[in-house]
């Protein structure tokens, strides 16, 4: 069971903020992505930002703190620390994830792993609310081959994520630790080698996603390679989940690839959510990262409140409701909040809808 809501959405919890927007008031957003930098240590074959070429900065930690602290006033929620390079690199992350916490954020991290070793896990997970763990493969050879890096790479994430487990449970810590397993045609045939390695490592989740493009990203999928042709892969799965390991097989995102077409004409999600590069330019979502035409200004010289209901803003969004759906990456995090937004917009167009 998908008690996390990951192959879904959580904004059904958010009552107030969704019927302030409803009232077409100036909804500040719940839940922030930051990339801290714009490099990484691996060179994945799916990357999404590939584009960008790894050769970003390193966000400035007292810009961030002055950033987020203002975040915290105006109603932000939550903070993921991911982005377009891997977060880990930068120098001050244990402190940016502490400082977070602090003003009253709840704070995630993704990270490929490498670096989260036995003293930033000692450091930080006492202030996490959950890490993911981005783990494609279950042998090191084939993922040396997925994250085009070390073999030595693997083992040494395996020994961090061990360790991570090991550290929560001395500390009682609340912190969720999950791993994250994207499905490729290169490694398709580890997921239940790598459910049955995750589980007895003690972690809380394994998910597992397929891959979907970003607009702007060079890697083109295996047009060969169907999704639905592996959805009978989670019955094996769960037969290895428990109470305290949940395999979350993420079915409905890969049906809904095959959808021709999307269930809204319009993305209605942004004004919950904003992604920040390391760059301090903040952006609609992670999908036009690096496209100015969807860059709402830029952390350093401006304020939250200033850029939020600034006019670039107000342009951003005008283009974003006269373009084309097809355009969007398909599958993307506000899917599923576009397709609740909608329905509620458009109680008319739903069978029965006016019923209870």
């Amino acid at each position: 069971m998908d008690n996390l809501r990951i192959d879904s959405h959580k904004l059904l919890y958010h009552p107030k903020r969704v019927a302030q927007w409803l009232n077409e008031e100036n909804v500040y957003p719940l839940y922030l992505e930051i990339g801290p930098s714009g490099r990484c240590n691996h060179c994945c074959i799916f990357c999404s930002f590939d584009y960008l070429k790894y050769q970003g900065p390193f966000i400035e930690k007292g810009a961030l703190a002055s950033f987020i602290s203002e975040s915290a006033t105006v109603g932000v929620k939550s903070v993921l620390y991911s982005g377009e390079g891997e977060p880990l690199l930068h120098e001050d992350v244990a402190e940016i994830i502490l400082q977070t916490e602090k003003f009253g954020i709840d704070v995630a991290l993704s990270t490929n792993g490498v670096l989260f070793n036995n003293s930033l896990a000692r450091q930080t997970l006492g202030s996490l609310t959950w890490i993911r763990f981005s783990l494609d493969a279950a042998t090191k050879e084939t993922h040396g081959k997925i994250h085009r890096c070390p073999e030595g790479d693997f083992g040494l994430i395996i020994k961090n994520i061990s360790d991570a487990v090991k550290i929560k449970r001395q500390n009682n810590y609340a912190c969720t630790i999950g791993v994250q397993f994207l499905l490729l045609p290169e490694n398709h045939h580890e997921a239940i080698k790598l459910a049955a390695m995750t589980g007895d490592m003690g972690v809380d989740y394994l998910t597992i996603k397929p891959f979907y493009r970003r607009p702007m990203s060079y890697h083109t999928p295996d047009r060969d390679f169907h999704y639905t042709d592996l959805l009978a892969l989670d019955d094996d799965l769960q037969e290895l989940a428990s109470d305290q390991f949940k395999v979350i097989f993420r079915a409905r995102a890969m049906e809904k690839l095959e959808d021709e077409k999307k269930e809204y004409e319009q993305c209605l999600g942004l004004p919950f959510a904003a992604h920040i590069d390391a760059k301090g330019d903040m952006y609609t979502c992670s999908a036009f990262v690096g496209d100015k035409n969807f860059c709402y200004g830029n952390i350093y010289q401006s304020s939250f409140s200033e850029i939020w209901e600034g006019e670039k803003r107000k342009e951003v969004l005008l283009r974003v409701a006269e373009m084309d759906i097809s355009q969007c990456r398909r599958n993307c995090r506000l899917d599923e909040i576009n397709r609740y937004l909608w329905s509620l917009r458009h109680t008319e167009q739903i069978p029965h809808g006016k019923f209870i």
